[in-house]
C-alpha cells in the first residue's frame, strides 16, 4: 500500500472488521466489513460518514410474478427520499477508486477526473454535474442513470450527496428551506419509477399534470376526478390494465391475446444433428480397418528383422509402434462427430416478451460475467483491449444482465486510462451499434472491413451517422496513441512541482548543492498519485508489488430501458436505449515473496471479485486480443445452458477464428483441424476441452461441486427450485470448512447457492427436474454500496489464497502453463459435460502470430504444460470411472503428444542413416510390405477426405496441419519435453528466448511480420533434419552410379522417405528465407557443423567398402 506521504487529498478510510462483527441490515452486507469513511472533499470540508448512515437505502427488489398494483405518483402519493439516499451512496462508490492489500486499510479515493478528456455519461466514474448549493462546497449534486438532477425537497435547493446525509445525520432538515426533506415533483422534472416494474401511467398533457400536482395537499384527494382529468387506466381494483395495443392485438377476456409461459407451447432451445450416415459409417470403417492393418503390419515387422542391419530395424520398429498408439489416440475420439444448432426465437419468446405478469418485457435471461486479461501494455496495445471491451459492452443481450471486467496483472495507470477513454467512447459508440444494428461491434474491424457498410441498413440517417462515428473513433485511437506520452508529460510536471515545494520547504536547511531526490511517481490526470505500478518502479509501486486497485468505470445499469433523446451527443438517439453495462477495472494486489500463479490467479480474483459485485451465473472470458465478432453469440450459448440437461453443463467453448493470417496460412495458425475436427467430434463424447478463450462457463461448476444431483436434493428438500446451501451440493463438504475451501469472505460464500439458483434452466417442461420457476429473475439487482466494494477489495489481496482450495479444487487450476486445458479436465472427471458451439456466423475474432518464431514459442508453451500435465496428478490414466473412455483417450493425448517428437526426431533420421548405410529398415522389399503399406496409406487418405467432408475443412488445410505437425514436432516438441523432464527431475527451468531479429522492410503489407526472422535455438533441429536428409541423397546417389551392383531398390526407397520428410519441411524453409533470402549466418554455421559432424561420424564409425574390381570401378567416400 502506499506510503502516507503519497496519498491524494482526497480519500476515504474503510477498516475491515472481523467477520463476526455485525454489519448492515442488508443481506448483502452480512460480511462483517466496518466501513468509516474520512473523506476530504475538494473543497477542503471533511465528512465523515458511518455504515449506519449508509442503510438508508431502501430495497429496490420487488415480487411482479402473479399481478403488479401500480400506484401513481398522485399527490398523495409520492417517492420517499430513500432512494435519493440509495442513489447517492451508488453514485459516491462509482466515483471513487478503491485500493487495499496485506496489512493495509481498504481506502477510496474520489476520483473527480478519470482522464484528461470530459466524461457525461451519468453512468461513467467522473461524469460532470451541477454543484452543490451548499457554502463552501463544491460537490456534485446527485443524479439518476440519465444524468438529470435528482433534488430531494420541494423547495429545488440543490445538495450533493455528502450534505444530504450530513443533513439527514443532523435534523432531517433541508438547509434550503428548513423544512423536513419532503420529495417534489415538477412539470420540467422526470418522476422516480426505478422502484416499480411498470412506466408511468399515461396522462393527456402536461397542463392538467401540473394542475393535479399544485393542489392543496391539505385536501382529501379525489381519485375518481384524477383518473378523469388524467385518463389513468385502471384495472380491476389497484392492479394495472396493460393497453390494448401492448401485446400486439386487443385483448378479449381476462387474459386477451397474451399468451403466458405456462401456456405458451414448449420449444426446445437447441437441436442435435447427427453426422450423415453415408459420411460417418464408411469413415469409423476406414478407421478400423486401418487399426486392423496397423496390428497386422506392427506384428509382421516384429516377425521379420532385418539381419543386416539390427539396429536400423529395431529403431524404425519402436518409433512405429509409438506412431499407431498416437494416431489411436488421435483417431478413436473422432468416431462420434454431431452437430448442433440453437433457437433464438424461441430463446426470446421464453424470456424476453412481455407478459401480464411482466407487461414491461423485462428480461428473465441470467446474467453475464465477461472477464477479459491483460498485463503488459507494451506487448499489448491498450487499443486492442480498448476495441475488445467496447465489442463486450454492445453485446446483444440485456444491459442490467452484462458485467465487464478487465484485469490489468500489471498494475498500469496507461492500461487505466485507457479503459476510462473506452467508457467514456461506448456512451456513443454502444448506441450506435444498437441504433444501426452494427456487426461486428469492434469499430477497429468495423471500420476497416471491405464491402458495402450501407447493406441491410433501414434508416435513411445512417450514412451521416456512421461518419460522425468514424470521425469520433479517429478521434479516440488518437486519444490512445497519445496516453504515454501524455502520462509521462504529466508524472514530469507533477513531480518537477514536488521538487520545487520541497526546495522551498528546505531553503537556508540545507546545502543548496545537495541535490533533491524525490521519488518519480506516475500521477493521474485529477493530481494524485497512480496506486500501481510507475513508469520508474519504487517501492510498493512495481509490476510484483502494488496495491490491489479497483474501480467501477461504469456503475450497473438501471433495470428498464433509459432512451436518448434527439440531442444526444451527435447523433438522434430518441428510440434507442442509451444504457451502457456495467465496467470494473481491477488489478489485483502482488507483493515480493508471494506466487501470483499468472494468469489463473488473475482468472480466480476476477471470480470473487465479480461474485461479490455482480455475481453473474455465467462467466465468459476473452483474450484482449479476442474480441466479439457475433453479438448474439452469448444469447446461441444460453440455448445450451437454459435448455433441457443444461444444470449438467460446466461451459460452453467457442472455436477460435484468427485474422491477419496469410491467405496460405504457412504455418497452420487457423488450427481449423483442431478446431473442426477434434473440437466436433469430442463435443460428441462428453464435450469439448477447454482452450483458454472463447468460453462461458457455469459459475457454479467453478467452485468445484459436482454436476447436481435433482433426484438426491429433491428428497432433501420438498422442492427442487429453491436455492440451497452449498453445503447441500456437496456431502463431504462441512458447513465449518467453507473458509478452508474458498476464503474468509462471508459475501463469497452467500453468493454460491444464489448463482448456482439463477443458472438453472426453466421448469417449464417435465423432463426438467432441477430448474427454476420463470420470472425469478426479473428482479433489479441490488445497487453497490461502500461495504461490498470493500470486501470485493479484500478477495484481491495477496494473502486471500493462502490456506484455501483456490487453484487446487475452485477456480481456474494453477501448476501448469496450459490451466485452461486442467481446468476443463478437473470438470469433466467430476462429471459435467461441455458442449462445443459453433455458430453461423463467428463468434469471437483473434490475433495469431504468423511469424515462424512466434508460432514455435506459442506451440512450445502449449506443448511444455501438456508435458506438466503428463507428470502431474491430472494425467488422464489416474482419472475417475465418471470420466468416459473415448474422453479419456483424448485428454491422454494432450498429455502425451509432445513424446512423439522423440520417436519422430529418430525417424527423421533414419532415411539418412538407411541412404548412408546403403541398408533399408527391412531386409527385401516383400509383397506383404508393399501390401500393408498401401492398405495403411489408401485408408489415411480416404479417412482425410471423409474428415474433410464431415468437419468442413479444407484439403489444402489438412496438408498445412500435416506439415507443421513434422515442423513442430521437431523443434517446440522436442524442447518442452526436455523441458519438463530437466523440471521434473533436477528442478531446472529452461525459458527458450529470441536472441536476433531481423524486420521486413515492407510496412504497408499487412503480412509483413509473415517475413521477419528471428532466430532461435528452436530451429535448430529441422534446419540438421533438412540438411542431412539432402547430404544423404546426394551421398547415395553418387554411391549407388559408381557401385559395381547399383542397388536401385534401396536407394528409391530411402529417397522416398527423405523426401517424405523434405517436402513437410517446405514451410520450414520457406520461413527461414525470408522476403530475399535473409537467413541469419548463424543458422548455417550452426547447421551445417552439425550435419557435417553426424556425416563424418557415422561415416567414421561404418566406413563403406570399396571394390577394386568390375567395370565400373569403385567408389570410395574421401
Amino acid at each position: 500500500m502506499m506510503a502516507s506521504s503519497d496519498q491524494p487529498p482526497n480519500k476515504a478510510i474503510c477498516s475491515q472488521g472481523s467477520s463476526g462483527s455485525s454489519g448492515s441490515q442488508n443481506p448483502r452486507n452480512s460480511s462483517g466489513q466496518t466501513v468509516k469513511f474520512a473523506r476530504r472533499t475538494s473543497s477542503g470540508r471533511y465528512v465523515s460518514i458511518s455504515r449506519e448512515d449508509l442503510d438508508m437505502s431502501g430495497d429496490f427488489s420487488g415480487d411482479y410474478m402473479n399481478y403488479t398494483v401500480h400506484l401513481p405518483p398522485t399527490p398523495d402519493n409520492q417517492p420517499t427520499d430513500t432512494t435519493v439516499a440509495a442513489k447517492a451512496e451508488e453514485q459516491y462508490v462509482s466515483n471513487s477508486l478503491f485500493t487495499g492489500g496485506f496489512n493495509n486499510v481498504t481506502r477510496a479515493h474520489l476520483v473527480d477526473k478519470g482522464i484528461d478528456s470530459d466524461a457525461s455519461h451519468p453512468q461513467m466514474v467522473g461524469a460532470k454535474g451541477t454543484s452543490c448549493a451548499m457554502r463552501a462546497c463544491d460537490g456534485k449534486v446527485i443524479t439518476d442513470e440519465r444524468g438529470n438532477v435528482i433534488i430531494p425537497c420541494e423547495c429545488r435547493f440543490r445538495i450533493c450527496k455528502d450534505c444530504f446525509m450530513d443533513a439527514q445525520k443532523e435534523n432531517g432538515l433541508c438547509p434550503g428551506c428548513k423544512e423536513p426533506y419532503r420529495a417534489a415533483e415538477f412539470d420540467d422534472e422526470i418522476p422516480n419509477f426505478f422502484n416499480s416494474a411498470l412506466p408511468p401511467l399515461p396522462s393527456p398533457d402536461k397542463s392538467t399534470d401540473r394542475r393535479m400536482t399544485k393542489r392543496n395537499q391539505t385536501e382529501v384527494f379525489d381519485h375518481n376526478k384524477w383518473l378523469f382529468e388524467t385518463q389513468g387506466t385502471y384495472g380491476h381494483g389497484t392492479a394495472y390494465w396493460p393497453p390494448e395495443d401492448m401485446y400486439g392485438g386487443e385483448r378479449g377476456g381476462c387474459m386477451g391475446s397474451a399468451i403466458t409461459d405456462i401456456d405458451r407451447p414448449w420449444k426446445p432451445l437447441n437441436r442435435v444433428f447427427p453426422v450423415s450416415s453415408s459420411i460417418i459409417n464408411p469413415y469409423r470403417l476406414l478407421a478400423l480397418v486401418r487399426f486392423v492393418a496397423l496390428c497386422f503390419f506392427l506384428s509382421w515387422r516384429l516377425q521379420h528383422p532385418n539381419g543386416d542391419a539390427v539396429w536400423l530395424w529395431l529403431m524404425s520398429v519402436i518409433c512405429e509402434i509409438w506412431f499407431g498408439f498416437s494416431w489411436t489416440l488421435d483417431q478413436f475420439p473422432k468416431l462420434c462427430p454431431i452437430n448442433r444448432s440453437t433457437d433464438l426465437d424461441a430463446l426470446h419468446e421464453k424470456f424476453d416478451l412481455p407478459s401480464p405478469s411482466n407487461p414491461t418485457g423485462r428480461s428473465d435471461l441470467p446474467g453475464v460475467d465477461f472477464f477479459v486479461s491483460t498485463a503488459d501494455p507494451e506487448k499489448e496495445p491498450p487499443l486492442v483491449t480498448a476495441n475488445t471491451i467496447l465489442s463486450i459492452l454492445s453485446v446483444d443481450y440485456p444491459v442490467e444482465k452484462v458485467s465487464c471486467y478487465v484485469s490489468d496483472d500489471g498494475g498500469a495507470l496507461l492500461t487505466f486510462e485507457a479503459m476510462a477513454e473506452a467508457a467514456s467512447f461506448a456512451e456513443m459508440w454502444v448506441p450506435f451499434c444498437r441504433k444501426h444494428d452494427i456487426e461486428p461491434r469492434n469499430p477497429e474491424t468495423y471500420f476497416t472491413v471491405k464491402g458495402d457498410p450501407t447493406k441491410n441498413k433501414m434508416r435513411p440517417d445512417f450514412v451521416k451517422d456512421r461518419r460522425k462515428m468514424k470521425r469520433e473513433y479517429d478521434e479516440f485511437k488518437i486519444r490512445i496513441n497519445r496516453l504515454a506520452d501524455s502520462i509521462r508529460l504529466r508524472s514530469e510536471a507533477f513531480n518537477a512541482r514536488e521538487e520545487m515545494m520541497i526546495k522551498q520547504m528546505r531553503n537556508g536547511e540545507v546545502d543548496p548543492t545537495e541535490p533533491i531526490r524525490v521519488q518519480k511517481a506516475s500521477w493521474m490526470a485529477d493530481g494524485t498519485h497512480w496506486p500501481g505500478t510507475w513508469a520508474v518502479p519504487a517501492q510498493e509501486h512495481s509490476k510484483g508489488d502494488h496495491a490491489g486497485i479497483l474501480q467501477v468505470m461504469l456503475k450497473p445499469a438501471s433495470p428498464d430501458p433509459l432512451m436518448g433523446s434527439p440531442s444526444d451527443k451527435i447523433m438522434d438517439l430518441s428510440d434507442v436505449d442509451i444504457r451502457l453495462p456495467m465496467f470494473v477495472y481491477v488489478s489485483r494486489e502482488k507483493r515480493p515473496g508471494y506466487d501470483h500463479n499468472k494468469k489463473a490467479g488473475a482468472m480466480n480474483a476476477l471470480v470473487r471479485v465479480s461474485a461479490i459485485l455482480s455475481n453473474g451465473p455465467f462467466i465468459l472470458n476473452l483474450d484482449c486480443d479476442h474480441y466479439i465478432y457475433n453479438c448474439k453469440a452469448v444469447r446461441e450459448a444460453m440455448c445450451f445452458m437454459l435448455d433441457r440437461g443444461g444444470e449438467n453443463i460446466c461451459y460452453i467453448q467457442f472455436p477460435q477464428r484468427f485474422e491477419g493470417i496469410d491467405p496460405s496460412d504457412r504455418y497452420a495458425n487457423r488450427n481449423t483441424v483442431f478446431f473442426d475436427g477434434n473440437m466436433r467430434a469430442l463435443d460428441g463424447v462428453q464435450g469439448p476441452v477447454y482452450v483458454g478463450t472463447g468460453c462461458m462457463f457455469k459459475r457454479f461448476a467453478l467452485y468445484g461441486f459436482d454436476p447436481p444431483n435433482a433426484d438426491r436434493i429433491n428428497q432433501m428438500k420438498e422442492t427442487g427450485i429453491e436455492a440451497l446451501c452449498p453445503t447441500d451440493f456437496d456431502p463431504d463438504l462441512d458447513v465449518n470448512l467453507l473458509p478452508k475451501r474458498f476464503g474468509n469472505s462471508p459475501m463469497l460464500v452467500e453468493s454460491i447457492p444464489v448463482a448456482e439458483y439463477q443458472g438453472r434452466p426453466l421448469a417449464d417442461h417435465s423432463a426438467i427436474k432441477y430448474g427454476r420457476p420463470p420470472g425469478a429473475l426479473r428482479v433489479p439487482r441490488e445497487p453497490l454500496d461502500s461495504a461490498t466494494i470493500a470486501e470485493a477489495v479484500s478477495v484481491i489481496s495477496c494473502w486471500y489464497e493462502d490456506k484455501t482450495e483456490w487453484g487446487d479444487r475452485v477456480g481456474w487450476i494453477y501448476g501448469s502453463v496450459t490451466e485452461d486445458v486442467v481446468t476443463g479436465y478437473r470438470m469433466h472427471n467430476r462429471g459435467w459435460r461441455s458442449v462445443y458451439c459453433i455458430t453461423k456466423r463467428d463468434a469471437f475474432h483473434g490475433s495469431a502470430p504468423i511469424n515462424l518464431t512466434d508460432r514455435l514459442h506459442q506451440v512450445l508453451r502449449w506443448a511444455t504444460g501438456s508435458v506438466e500435465i503428463f507428470f502431474s496428478r491430472n494425467n488422464a490414466f489416474l482419472a475417475s470411472r465418471r470420466l468416459k473412455l473415448l474422453q479419456r483417450l483424448a485428454y491422454l493425448n494432450v498429455s502425451i503428444y509432445p513424446f512423439t517428437s522423440i520417436f519422430l526426431i529418430v525417424y527423421c533420421f533414419l532415411p539418412a542413416l538407411a541412404l548412408f548405410s546403403g541398408q533399408f529398415i527391412v531386409q527385401t522389399m516383400s509383397v506383404a510390405f508393399l501390401t500393408y503399406l498401401l492398405i495403411m496409406t489408401l485408408c489415411l487418405v480416404f479417412l482425410a477426405v471423409l474428415e474433410v467432408k464431415w468437419s468442413g475443412i479444407g484439403l489444402e488445410e489438412w496438408w498445412r496441419n500435416e506439415q507443421f505437425w513434422l515442423i513442430s514436432g521437431t523443434s517446440s516438441h522436442l524442447a518442452a519435453v526436455v523441458q519438463g523432464l530437466l523440471k521434473v527431475i533436477a528442478g531446472i527451468e529452461i525459458s527458450f528466448t529470441l536472441t536476433s531479429k531481423s524486420a521486413g522492410d515492407d510496412d504497408d503489407d499487412i503480412f509483413a511480420d509473415l517475413y521477419l526472422v528471428k532466430w532461435t535455438s528452436l530451429m535448430i533441429p529441422p534446419i540438421v533434419i533438412a540438411m542431412v536428409n539432402i547430404i544423404a541423397i546426394c551421398y547415395s546417389f553418387a554411391r549407388t552410379v559408381f557401385s559395381t551392383v547399383p542397388q536401385w531398390g534401396k536407394f528409391i526407397g530411402g529417397v522416398f522417405f527423405s523426401m517424405w520428410v523434405l517436402v513437410h519441411l517446405y514451410p520450414f524453409a520457406k520461413g527461414l528465407m525470408g522476403r530475399r533470402g535473409k537467413t541469419p549466418t548463424i543458422a548455417f554455421v550452426w547447421s551445417g557443423l552439425i550435419a557435417i559432424t553426424i556425416s563424418l561420424l557415422y561415416v567414421a564409425i561404418n566406413p563403406p567398402q570399396g571394390t577394386s574390381t568390375g567395370s565400373g570401378g569403385g567408389f570410395q567416400f574421401p
